[in-house]
């Protein structure tokens, strides 16, 4: 150092210092604990804790709690690198600020953060003020700086201070913390309160903090106050005054690392720590760390399922109360998650009890039937914590579409988050429809559940929310069969034909010819992955197989229907003995009396109950049967039954979704085809297992159709285009585009539309129709020719990236 002063002089030995200094920093934010301290707060970086579960600390400090007002809407028009850069514009800013002032970084929730200064409770009075003056520079940042991107950012900051408590809870393989108490619902009440660039001060806090030093304004009716700005004395330093504050301060940065804006960036690699560290880290979070990705590629527009939990409890006030109770629920959340690949990303705790946020299809987690499985584990959750007698009051809402995933915050302090309309819904859903499992319309269309499992829920206006759209109950998703609910439903269109399908109905109506014309049975399969459109195909034949001497009984499977023994038979033989229009048990019973008692003797009508839902006594005889045993005399009078019905009419049995028929429905159809002609028609997506050996050799046998559904003709695609848009054209680039984007599969096409049409791209015109049409309140919505629909055309695509300054040419009523 000496000698370097001496040749080079004083500023090269300090540029050489500082250069070290910088590379030794750059070298320690690349160690893997550095990287995990950068997702966690100092709290819980430099606690000990308990190895019991849950642990429960006790100290004083003050809370701030950060809520960024901009439009999340706003936010959601823009790409994932535009939103990231717009979010962590500002709320880096934020983080900085508040690390400066010696605040740790509990939570961000959102676009929102929870911040503590956590010291003995003598040191609150000269913290407060400190807090405060870290609040007012908040707001200066947004006051000095223009609106981005035309968002209006204002903050808006609750303050409170007193005790706190802190749990940490979790399992084997997952660690969370709550702070709670009183002083953390005074600091969102507090919040709440706020306008935009407030700062409120909750009772405690105003009771707490050095008055003579703050200029305040009362809030009426309220004991909360708001503060206008400080108002130190002429003689007053503040860098002397706040130096001694941060002496009393655990963490922050002195010395050698006054350069710092976290101690927490210079960890040395301890293995243990480390070890401990990663279980308050989400898995997916871990990989990316270990795979050294960079932030950015972390943040991106995401199509997931929400499942906000929250629990209320009977005695909130006490830590030692509730704490097992969190305990409790949070390792049976994270075993039911776990299960379906969702994961738990963030647990809340304040005035309106404890929640937790739930994602199904993070990165690397996505799976088929993601919603179904979101709305089972919600169920599962809801059904369990509901057994927890400390806890009071369960709800669960559960929303399905397009959020930000990402990182949000600063270099040195920030964590995965998940922000958008969805997020909200879900977490307004939980709150306005208490004690029950809501889901939104695009959950419940996109679940492939039966109707019959929700029931829709009278709309309220929710905070926040402009339009939730419909809003569903979803009552439990267990199969009790509800005779004639599990039918097909048709909603054939005869203005929207069938298209590219040609061969595969010709497959039917041959099939169907040899069938009528024979006496042997015969099984028509239609394989198709998710989207191709089976479910159109049985409709058409639906309908095409409608006749004078022969019964179809169309019926759609879920995934429920596969774990429900003998399901597809009982749905099978219910409509075929006339049980699906009975209104009660009792009509049911009689129904079946007639039916059976030529064939069954009546001491063993009670083998009906249970899969009729029906209450014959229980004789003898059949109390002392094995269930194999009443299996067989079911199907043996299942069989009688048929063999006597298709003597008098045909039966084509139609089944969408028959990947899900249960292996014993699988056997007894497997006999069947062999005992009497019947013409079973299904739909089936590939089979993830091998099938049963029944189901295989329905797929061999001789009298069996296999066909797999290809992708559709570009032709094809561009008259779906024209049907879905209702118009009688559209410019090559967008038939193109479609052709090419959907792959040939009609689902992958209304998907493609539905994102232009979001984004804005497509440009309508109006075109004169050859005839003139005297357009009246009757016609204007037929869709016929002549109708307004077929008076328009897309005339050019607007690019991606002007979509959003894209409005439409034509009045909304037309385009409607």
């Amino acid at each position: 150092k000496v000698y370097l002063g001496t040749v080079c002089g004083d500023h090269t030995v300090l540029n050489i210092c500082l250069n070290m200094n910088t590379r030794r920093e750059h070298e320690s934010q690349d160690r893997a604990i550095v990287k995990i301290a950068a997702h966690l707060p100092d709290l819980i970086v430099y606690g000990d804790f308990s190895p019991e579960r849950p642990s429960v600390d006790y100290f004083d400090g003050v809370l701030m709690f950060v809520d960024i007002s901009g439009n999340t809407a706003m936010y959601m028009d823009r790409g994932a690198e535009q939103l990231v850069e717009i979010l962590n514009h500002y709320i880096s800013a934020i983080v900085e600020k508040v690390l400066i002032f010696g605040g740790d970084i509990l939570k961000f929730a959102g676009d929102a953060l929870l911040a503590l200064w956590k010291v003995e409770r003598r040191q609150l009075k000269n913290i407060i003020t400190v807090v405060i003056k870290c609040s007012l520079e908040i707001h200066g940042l947004f006051e000095t700086q223009e609106s981005e991107e035309g968002l209006d950012v204002r903050v808006k900051i609750g303050l409170a201070a007193g005790h706190i408590t802190m749990l940490v809870f979790g399992d084997e393989t997952r660690n969370y913390f709550l702070v709670i108490g009183q002083a953390v619902d005074d600091v969102r009440l507090a919040q709440n309160m706020a306008q935009m660039n407030d700062v409120i001060l909750s009772p405690n806090c105003w009771q707490l903090c050095d008055r003579s030093m703050i200029e305040i304004e009362r809030i009426p009716d309220q004991r909360a106050v708001k503060v206008n700005f400080l108002k130190p004395p002429a003689s007053f330093n503040f860098d002397e005054f706040f130096t001694k504050c941060m002496a009393f301060m655990d963490y922050y940065p002195s010395s050698d690392h006054k350069n710092l804006l976290r101690l927490a960036c210079m960890l040395e690699s301890d293995p243990e720590l480390e070890l401990s560290l990663q279980k308050y880290v989400m898995e997916s979070i871990l990989k990316q760390i270990d795979d050294k990705q960079l932030r950015g590629y972390l943040s991106e527009l995401r199509p997931v399922t929400i499942v906000f939990v929250n629990l209320m409890f009977k005695e909130q006030d006490k830590a030692e109360v509730i704490g097992s109770a969190i305990q409790d629920a949070c390792v049976h959340i994270n075993s039911v998650l776990r299960v379906f690949r969702g994961q738990i990303n963030k647990v809340f705790m304040f005035d309106k009890g404890c929640s937790f946020l739930c994602v199904f299809g993070f990165p690397g987690e996505k799976a088929p039937d993601e919603v179904t499985h979101a709305l089972e584990s919600a169920v599962d959750i809801f059904d369990f914590c509901s057994q927890v007698h400390k806890i009071h009051t369960v709800s669960i809402g559960v929303a399905s579409g397009i959020v930000f995933c990402g990182i949000v915050g600063h270099s040195v302090r920030h964590e995965y988050t998940v922000i958008g309309q969805k997020v909200n819904i879900a977490a307004r859903m939980m709150m306005y429809y208490p004690g029950i499992v809501t889901c939104d319309s695009v959950t419940y269309n996109g679940s492939n559940l039966p109707a019959y499992f929700f029931k829709e829920l009278p709309k309220k206006v929710m905070k926040g929310v402009a339009d939730s759209g419909p809003v569903y109950q979803c009552l439990g998703l267990n199969e009790k069969v509800m005779f004639g609910m599990a039918y097909l439903i048709c909603n054939r269109n005869e203005g929207y034909p069938l298209l590219g399908r040609d061969k595969e109905i010709k497959y039917f109506m041959c099939t169907m010819k040899e069938f009528l014309i024979s006496n042997c049975s015969r099984v028509l399969m239609y394989e198709g992955l998710s989207g191709y459109g089976k479910s159109q195909i049985l409709v058409e034949i639906e309908y095409l197989a409608q006749g004078e001497n022969h019964r179809t009984i169309a019926i759609a499977l879920t995934k429920i229907s596969f774990h429900q023994n003998f399901y597809t038979i009982q749905i099978l033989m219910a409509n075929v003995l006339g049980l699906d229009t009975c209104k009660h048990y009792k009509e049911r019973q009689t129904n079946l009396q007639n039916k059976v008692k030529s064939l069954l003797d009546e001491k063993f009508h009670c083998l009906l109950n249970d899969i009729f839902h029906v209450q014959f006594p229980i004789s003898r005889e059949v109390s002392r049967m094995s269930t194999m045993r009443k299996q067989k005399q079911l199907e043996a009078l299942f069989m009688k039954i048929l063999e006597q019905t298709v003597k008098e009419e045909r039966i084509i049995f139609i089944i969408d979704e028959g990947q899900f028929i249960d292996s014993a429905s699988w056997n007894f159809m497997e006999k069947l085809i062999r005992s009497v002609p019947i013409f079973i028609i299904m739909s089936l997506s590939p089979f993830i297992d091998i099938p049963c050996a029944a189901a295989s050799a329905i797929m061999k046998n001789r009298n069996t159709t296999y066909v797999t559904l290809g992708a559709v003709q570009p032709k094809d695609i561009l008259n779906k285009v024209c049907l879905d848009l209702n118009v009688r054209g559209i410019p090559k680039e967008l038939d193109t585009y479609m052709a090419e984007g959907s792959c040939g599969i009609p689902f992958y096409c209304e998907e493609l539309l539905k994102n232009l049409d979001h984004h804005r791209v497509l440009v309508f015109q109006t075109i004169e129709s050859e005839e003139k049409t005297n357009v009246t309140w009757n016609n204007l919505f037929k869709g016929g020719k002549g109708g307004l629909f077929h008076r328009l055309l897309p005339i050019r695509v607007r690019g991606f990236g002007e979509a959003k300054n894209v409005g439409l040419d034509i009045p909304d009523c037309e385009r409607t």
